[in-house]
């Protein structure tokens, strides 16, 4: 392949992987450096418009859960793609393989570890993921997207450098606006639940809203995400109980939402805890409570140390509990001004180039002091 050589970033499956790997794209271009992504199909709808030279489709899949059979068979997927993964990058001799977690990165980071090439993985969870596990002990750096690295040993632990999240540049831009004012004796609030959505939200949330008092319903403003299915529920009771509300399965400008709310009702999926930090924003986080590794609770728990954040389990997140968290904030909106400041002590705004910094020393050999 014709021009410089490049950095490949290899993410995929969802968004949360994507938007990390999409903000490294963009901070060594400012460096002059070419980068080209592999991915799966899945995340082929997210990567369309990724800032890259080149986009490679690695076959993957996820060999845990399910049949035997069904495990055997991802197994097999995986070999076969790390096949493919050693002669792409026999083709396009990259720099280094960064990874950023999730099934798919486990062909091309293994085939840089076979053939030598420097690679990183990232690890935006506070606890790290199995894919990253599986791999951690063959790279040469781990990035970490939090202080503390959960679910590791000392020799792993030893690798980690912390760089923080990665954001959007649509967060950084959300970042600069000053946190509202109350002049209009509003409450702006938004509800999203990560990149699925959340039904807990749908179910939750406008049954608290109704137990609050009149008055207080009158002065909410509220933007929530909710599932198509959930969506027109969710409107009717918002426009039954004659609040300002809009509902919608997704938001393509999330970001300056966020910067435009007081409180945001979210999951703790590394990206939402990371750009609620940047941005600056108090949040009452419900973790994911299925996950294996917990991630999301430890995620969770990095906001909650600093007063920023109401961190509460599923099975606890009733409307009753959401009705008086709503009602203190709006008998103490200088409260959640404070929460706002202690947020944003939280962020790394330049996350995205504390990764480049370090995807450049591993690429020309050079590591960090132990």
């Amino acid at each position: 392949m014709s021009g410089a050589r490049a950095v490949l970033l290899a993410a995929g499956g969802t968004g949360g992987h994507l938007f990390p790997a999409e903000s490294l794209a963009v901070a060594l271009a400012k460096r002059n450096i070419p980068v080209e992504l592999a991915t799966d199909d899945r995340a082929l709808k997210y990567g369309a418009s990724f800032p890259a030279r080149a986009i490679h489709t690695i076959a993957a899949a996820t060999p845990t859960g399910g049949s035997a059979l069904s495990k055997a068979m991802a197994l097999l997927t995986l070999a076969r793609g790390t096949l493919t993964a050693r002669s792409l990058l026999r083709r396009i001799e990259p720099l280094c393989v960064v990874g950023f977690g999730g099934y798919p990165t486990v062909p091309p980071v293994l085939a840089a570890t076979h053939l030598g090439i420097p690679s990183i993985l990232h690890e935006q969870n506070a606890v790290m993921g199995r894919a990253n596990r599986f791999m951690a002990g063959r790279v040469d750096r781990i990035a970490t997207g939090f202080a503390q690295l959960g679910g590791v040993s000392d020799a792993i632990r030893r690798k980690a450098e912390h760089t923080g999240n990665p954001v959007r540049p649509a967060v950084l831009e959300a970042a600069r606006l000053p946190f509202p004012g109350f002049e209009d004796g509003k409450l702006r609030l938004l509800v999203t639940g990560g990149s699925q959505g959340a039904r807990v939200m749908s179910d939750i949330v406008p049954p608290a809203v109704e137990l609050l008092p009149h008055d207080q319903r009158a002065r909410l403003v509220i933007v929530q995400q909710a599932r198509g299915e959930d969506e027109e529920r969710v409107a009717a009771a918002y426009r039954r109980m004659g609040i300002a509300a809009e509902v919608a399965p997704f938001f393509a400008d999330l970001p300056a939402r966020m910067g435009q709310a007081h409180i945001v009702v979210a999951r703790a999926g590394a990206s939402t805890v990371s750009e609620l930090a940047v941005v600056g924003r108090p949040s009452i986080l419900v973790p994911f409570p299925f996950a294996l590794d917990q991630d999301q609770a430890a995620n969770a728990a990095h906001l909650a140390e600093t007063g920023a954040a109401n961190v509460i389990k599923q099975s606890e997140f009733t409307p009753q509990w959401l009705a008086a968290r709503l009602a203190e904030a709006f008998a103490d909106p200088q409260g959640l001004t404070r929460r706002a400041e202690a947020a944003k002590s939280a962020g790394i705004p330049d996350a995205a180039e504390r990764l480049a910094d370090l995807v450049l020393r591993v690429a020309k050999g050079a590591t960090p002091a132990e």
